[in-house]
């Protein structure tokens, strides 16, 4: 018998909402409460909010927390200054990925890792268990304490400074303050998954639902609306961002799925590293790239990529792109193949379809960096 799905603090929320809720990595998760169509607008235009409580969050601390974190991650962690946040990896000795996450220094000897809800137990046994011999690192489970509420969208920063009790335009990106919103004490981080400003709301589980409900209401002079699993798919999707499960997933070296940027050999031994770098002296087997249809069919996920007639790759995320106005994808093909320009085929219900492979993000990001 299948466990039952687990509900997030929020999840009567969403019902009162009229949310439409589906299993989603286990949780019982709102896909939309309007159109998916509407909500991703709501967040290139003005302000969305995401219940991401679902996500994990493990903390490690100790004199061998920096050393248990390197070890188990593909980025730099000992560039991290307090305060500041890093998106890495958790890969395998093989080089295929355990997960991807964000990683937040949270103080000399402290850090947190925010995993992929679906991965949550995984990562978990894995970060443990890998990490044994950094005795002087003690790791906990914060992922059922902790809620997490994203903010996003051009009003983003407009809404949350209104109820923050610290200045929140001083956070930069990729960084965080700790400070509480609408009284309720958070931490503050300014990073997301949409490709607009905004930020993510980190605070115990039993304070989420005042803080939701004081979002919606400040939040009703500026368009703010509850978002739902699915424009958030449209939204990452139009920044390329990778999602686990679809685009990457045990079977992915790093650098296939263009994540090299967070692959620091020079700091050292890592989980991975020795794969990773033989993958890159050996030339890789294939390579992800954005794909633009020609027509307003969809490429999901699985779909096979065809060129003069033989098989080339495989499509790992496909939508329409309410942004682009088209129907975009992400796709694994031969690195012949990655070229801006080229055109291909997917075969959509036995009937090809023509695609040309684009320069991605499909959309500009428009997060808020330092000048």
């Amino acid at each position: 018998m299948d466990a039952p799905l687990k509900r997030t603090p929020l999840f009567k929320l969403h019902v009162e909402a009229g949310a439409r809720m589906v299993p989603f990595a286990g949780w019982e998760m709102p896909v939309q409460y309007t159109s998916i169509i509407e909500e991703h607008r709501t967040v290139r235009s003005a302000v969305g909010l995401f219940d991401v409580s679902h996500m994990g969050e493990f903390e490690v601390e100790g004199p061998q927390a920096l050393a248990a974190a390197q070890h188990l991650t593909t980025n730099d962690v000992a560039a991290l200054e307090i305060g500041q946040v890093q998106y890495s990896l958790l890969c395998y000795p093989d080089g295929g990925i355990v997960d991807d996450l964000t990683l937040y220094r949270l103080g000399p000897d402290r850090y947190m890792m925010t995993v992929n809800a679906g991965n949550i137990d995984k990562d978990w046994t894995w970060v443990t268990q890998q990490s044994k011999r950094f005795t002087d690192a003690r790791w906990r489970n914060v992922s059922a304490d902790t809620a997490l509420v994203a903010v996003q969208g051009p009003r983003a920063e407009q809404l949350v400074g209104r109820l923050a009790a610290i200045d929140a335009t001083a956070i930069g990106y990729y960084r965080f303050a700790a400070g509480a919103v609408a009284r309720v004490p958070a931490r503050i981080s300014r990073t997301g998954y949409t490709g607009e400003d905004g930020f993510e709301l980190y605070v115990q589980a039993a304070d989420v639902e005042p803080l939701w409900r004081a979002l919606l209401e400040e939040g009703a002079q500026t368009g703010a609306r509850a978002i739902g699993l699915g424009a958030r798919d449209t939204l990452r999707l139009e920044m390329r961002y990778a999602l686990y499960g679809n685009d990457i997933d045990q079977t992915t070296n790093p650098l296939e799925a263009g994540l090299g940027w967070v692959v620091k050999p020079g700091k050292g031994d890592f989980l991975g590293r020795e794969a990773i770098e033989r993958a890159r002296a050996g030339g890789l087997r294939r390579r992800l790239i954005g794909l633009e249809m020609a027509d307003r069919s969809i490429a999901r996920h699985g779909y096979v990529v065809m060129k003069d007639g033989r098989q080339v790759g495989t499509v790992t995320s496909g939508s329409y792109g309410p942004s682009v106005d088209k129907s975009i994808a992400l796709a694994y093909v031969e690195p012949a193949l990655a070229t801006p320009g080229i055109e291909l085929g997917v075969e959509i219900r036995g009937q090809m379809r023509p695609a040309r492979v684009v320069k991605t993000p499909f959309y500009p990001p428009r997060v808020k960096k330092a000048a």
